[in-house]
């Protein structure tokens, strides 16, 4: 019972405070919860950490924060970059503003500068902020589209992406050398400013963001003609978006902007909704309300921390909203910028889109018809980022745009992680662009799947929480890798791609190759017909995902194919 020994443990350490071990106190007779925060280290996984915040060494606090912070000013110290310094943000969750201060104080105790926001920012502006102020790094605390209880904190370097593969190895290395909570350095505040580590940032850096975006604008004299006839309805859901998505849309023209009053003020709480995710159709319910009373054409939404983006629009036929899916909001903007780049002659011979293993067919397609290289990258936004930073370093392709099914796009080569203000912007922009030539995206939609193909995909999450549930999600995958299923609803598997294994196994042929995949714990099912199913857990949260894709011949067939897939991927599920 390791658990037992290492709650025991904090309750003795001098190196724990009293309010945190009367929060244990508490739990003293609940040995499932004791189980919980401490049958593991809080993995310093994707990016950094993500965790339910409380006490604990599975939990989002200050000694798992500080933890990850020494070991983050080991390396930087290690590098000699200490004089770069580090930008900082942080969002509207529970104990963010804390963590994020924290963090600086320890960074400085390091004697590394820090750069951190006056008050709560977008994810985007932060990897924005490490580029234009040349840091060798930069934290972001934020746990995203999670649940009101978790906290997290993501860590980029000097690219402005997320730390991948090697710089991401090697900090966890010397974060988990950080053996005693006592190695934790850190300095008082006034101490820091006076030495000039601990420095404020805000407005400057707004400004210049706010720039970019308005740069990468395409059509900013329809933006002003339809200014007054598009109504654009926006929810930020508690977060950090409200701010600099209301301005952007202010300086381009947008004139009939609605923000949801109830969800505009940041609240760690989420009160109006169950879970702050724009992937959830429920966190709609106010914005369409707010967009049936205002007639709205389109209707956005923002998570938390602003990278991710939802999207409902008007079919102006029936006069309802139609849910835009990651893929269709992504594919939108692909096609928008690319067709219109085309169009004005800006579209570079080496112009290159990347999307992710599981995103939409449909962007091969696009590519294909408009003569734009196109990249498949693992799941994860650094993938993407680290394309990009291959693209620098042999100086072959421009990357007009990146993607993935999880409702987050980049634009350009600015910003290194989804961006969910600059897709506010550029959706905004394609829906004034296509009311112009009286059409909805919703309209233009329907275009692209007559001229593209009819794709349509879907994805079924497990949340199974806690050590029970890592052990269930991990048999799962450990099952379909050893039971490989031959057909899937009625479609015979044609390959199996193991990214984890570095093999692709060929089933008509009955042989199996050892190919360089990018090593990642996924599974991905060819299947007849241009089907697709893929596999993974998640890297952030406790879950297993099922992604799949289908092609029909026109949209109610597409619909009924991908329904008998999904019923298919289910009978998988054990």
């Amino acid at each position: 019972m390791d658990y037992l020994k290492k709650y025991n443990e904090w309750l003795e350490s001098n190196e724990i405070d009293e309010e945190t071990k009367e929060e244990l106190r508490k739990i003293k007779n609940d040995e499932e919860e004791i189980k919980d925060r401490f049958y593991k280290e809080l993995e310093f996984g994707t990016a950094g950490l993500r965790g339910v915040v409380g006490a604990g060494t599975n939990r989002m606090n200050k000694y798992t924060v500080g933890k990850a912070t020494q070991g983050l000013a080991n390396y930087i110290i290690k590098n000699n970059a200490q004089d770069r310094g580090v930008a900082v943000a942080y969002d509207s969750r529970h104990m963010s503003k804390e963590f994020s201060r924290l963090a600086c104080l320890i960074l400085n105790a390091n004697g590394i500068k820090t750069y951190r926001f006056e008050s709560l920012r977008p994810t985007p502006e932060l990897s924005y902020t490490v580029r234009k102020l040349n840091c060798v790094s930069g934290i972001v605390i934020t746990a995203s589209h999670n649940p009101p209880k978790y906290n997290g904190y993501k860590v980029y370097w000097e690219d402005g992406a997320q730390i991948s593969y090697p710089v991401d190895d090697e900090i966890t290395k010397e974060v988990n050398s950080v053996t005693s909570y006592s190695e934790i350095k850190q300095l008082q505040e006034k101490e820091a400013v006076e030495k000039g580590l601990y420095n404020t940032i805000g407005e400057g850096i707004d400004n210049k963001y706010i720039q970019y975006l308005k740069s990468i604008s395409l059509n900013p004299e329809i933006i002003k003609r339809e200014a007054d006839n598009l109504k654009i309805v926006y929810t930020p859901l508690h977060g950090t978006g409200g701010k600099l998505a209301e301005r952007i849309l202010k300086e381009l023209g947008f004139s009939k902007v609605y923000t949801v009053k109830e969800q505009a003020e940041p609240n760690g709480d989420f009160p109006t909704v169950a879970y702050p995710n724009p992937e959830d159709p429920a966190a709609f319910d106010l914005a369409l309300k707010l967009a049936k009373e205002v007639d709205a054409d389109i209707v956005i939404a923002n998570d938390p921390d602003a990278d991710r983006i939802g999207l409902h629009v008007k079919d102006n036929k029936t006069g309802k909203y139609v849910l835009f899916n990651g893929n269709m909001i992504g594919l939108t903007v692909a096609d928008y910028l690319i067709t219109q780049k085309r169009e004005k002659g800006l579209l570079d011979k080496n112009s290159a889109l990347i999307k992710t293993i599981v995103s939409s067919n449909m962007t091969d397609r696009i590519c294909e018809k408009n003569n734009v290289a196109l990249f498949e990258v693992l799941t994860g936004f650094k993938n993407i980022a680290a394309k990009i930073k291959e693209f620098e370093k042999n100086n072959t392709y421009k990357c007009i745009m990146g993607f993935e099914e999880s409702y987050g796009c980049l634009v350009g080569d600015e910003v290194r992680d989804k961006d969910g203000i600059a897709a506010l912007m550029l959706l905004s922009e394609a829906a004034a662009f296509y009311k112009n030539k009286g059409l909805t995206l919703w309209d233009n939609m329907k275009e692209m799947y007559e001229k593209y193909g009819y794709y349509k995909e879907s994805q079924i999450a497990i949340v199974l929480e806690g050590a029970d549930g890592a052990q269930k999600i991990k048999n799962m995958m450990e099952d379909l890798r050893i039971n490989s299923p031959e057909i899937i609803s009625d479609n015979k598997v044609l390959k199996i791609r193991d990214y984890l294994n570095g093999t692709i196994k060929n089933i008509k042929e009955s042989k199996t190759d050892e190919e360089e995949l990018p090593k990642s714990n996924v599974l991905y099912f060819e299947l007849e017909n241009d089907y697709w199913v893929a596999v993974r857990p998640s890297g952030t949260e406790p879950k297993i995902k099922f992604y799949m894709g289908v092609k029909g011949n026109d949209l109610e067939d597409a619909e009924n194919k991908l329904n008998k897939l999904t019923d298919g991927v289910r009978k998988l599920i054990k």
